[in-house]
């Protein structure tokens, strides 16, 4: 049995290499070996979200994908986030309605909220309660959440109706 593996990614579209041993978390790989702490070591059991990380463009609880799994892959952590415009309007709807306090869990909802708003532009409020039913928050209730994530949909749709307007592509 080997004890320690060579793993290959792509991270925030750069290629990255290291080796470690194969149950290493994808977590520690983003915290200790590439310096990414953006993302959040909280349960390490999947149940809370602070880790989440889009793997191949999916959001994934970095605690639960080990090594041996990342091979290949292409992960965005919340450092990487800017690439996508989503990323931009949910931030400000988040701002805009205070959505946080101490903002440890601000991370993994704003990688949870730019997934699904890449992926579905006219997400209502029923949408945003399932994309982030794996992110959990301490201090604030989830009503400043979902009023944050509420206002970005609809500072995206506000942008994508401006598009329209003006026959740019969105």
């Amino acid at each position: 049995m080997m004890s320690t593996i060579p793993v290959s990614f792509r991270l925030n579209g750069m290629p990255q290499a290291c080796t470690v041993k194969p149950e290493t978390r994808l977590s520690e790989i983003l915290r200790d070996h590439l310096g990414q702490s953006a993302s959040k070591t909280a349960c390490g059991i999947g149940r809370c979200g602070a880790c989440t990380v889009l793997k191949d463009g999916v959001p994934v609880n970095a605690c639960l994908v080990m090594a041996w799994q990342v091979g290949g892959s292409d992960i965005v952590s919340p450092e990487g986030l800017d690439a996508f415009p989503e990323t931009r309007l949910v931030r400000q709807g988040l701002v805009e309605e205070a959505a946080f306090q101490c903002g440890y869990c601000a991370p993994g909802f704003v990688v949870a909220l730019t997934a699904l708003l890449r992926e579905n532009p006219h997400a209502d409020e029923t949408d945003i309660r399932a994309a982030l039913e794996g992110n959990l928050c301490r201090c604030t209730g989830y009503h400043s959440i979902i009023r944050g994530a509420l206002r970005a949909a609809g500072l995206l749709l506000q942008a994508h109706q401006q598009a329209a307007q003006a026959g740019r592509p969105t």
